[in-house]
C-alpha cells in the first residue's frame, strides 16, 4: 500500500505534549513510526518550531529524516498565500498558516492535518482556500484533524486477485475484493 503524504503544521508538533491532543496525535505519529504515513513539513513549521519549547522544538529530531520530506517555502507559495488573504479567507496575521495551505496544495499532499481550527480546519476557510485554488488553476486541499487520520487510507482497498480460484470468476473475468473498515466484500 502507498505511504499516505500528510502534511503537518505546527499545531500537530505542539498537540504531541498537549492533554487535550496528545492521545490523537501520538496515535498519527504512531502511523509514521510504522511506515504507513509519512510527513510533509516544511520551513515555515521549522520557523514556527524556533520559537516553541524546547520539547516541541526538537521532537521531530527523535525521527528519522527518512520519515519526512521536506519542502521550501517558495515564491509560488508565498503568491498563492498572498492570494488567500487578499480574498479575505483569513487576516494578514494569519499569513504563516495560509503558507502551510499553499505549500500542502502546491505539493498535491494527501492530506495537511492540524489542529487549528479556527484558520485552518474549518469547514468555511477550507471552502474558502479551495475556491482560491481552483480559481488559480490548482487542485483543492484535503485539510483534516488528526481524529480524522488515525485510519486515513486504511479504510478502502481495492485488492485484484485476491482469491483462491486464481482471481477469475466463473466466465474469465478479474475478481476484485473490497475491504472497507476491516469488512470483506467480494
Amino acid at each position: 500500500m502507498k505511504q499516505q503524504r500528510i502534511y503537518i503544521d505546527t499545531s500537530i508538533v505542539g498537540g504531541f505534549f498537549d492533554e487535550e491532543f496528545e492521545k490523537e496525535t501520538k496515535l498519527l505519529f504512531k502511523r509514521l513510526e510504522n511506515d504507513e504515513v509519512i510527513f510533509v513539513i516544511s520551513e515555515v513549521l521549522s520557523g514556527e518550531l524556533d520559537n516553541a519549547p524546547e520539547r516541541v522544538k526538537t521532537l521531530l529530531d527523535n525521527y528519522n529524516n527518512d520519515y519526512f520530506e521536506k519542502v521550501p517555502l517558495t515564491d509560488e507559495a508565498r503568491e498563492l498565500a498572498d492570494k488567500y488573504i487578499a480574498e479575505n479567507i483569513v487576516g494578514k496575521t494569519s499569513y504563516n498558516d495560509c503558507c502551510h495551505i499553499a505549500l500542502a496544495t502546491i505539493h498535491r499532499v494527501d492530506v495537511l492535518a492540524s489542529w487549528n481550527f479556527k484558520h485552518i480546519v474549518n469547514l468555511a476557510r477550507i471552502r474558502g482556500y479551495n475556491g482560491v485554488n481552483l480559481k488559480n488553476g490548482y487542485t483543492t486541499v484535503e485539510i483534516r484533524n488528526p481524529k480524522e487520520l488515525i485510519d486515513y487510507g486504511k479504510d478502502i482497498w481495492l485488492l485484484k486477485n485476491e482469491r483462491r480460484n486464481s482471481g477469475k470468476d466463473i466466465r474469465g473475468n478479474k475478481k476484485y475484493v473490497l475491504i472497507w473498515n476491516n469488512n470483506l466484500f467480494q
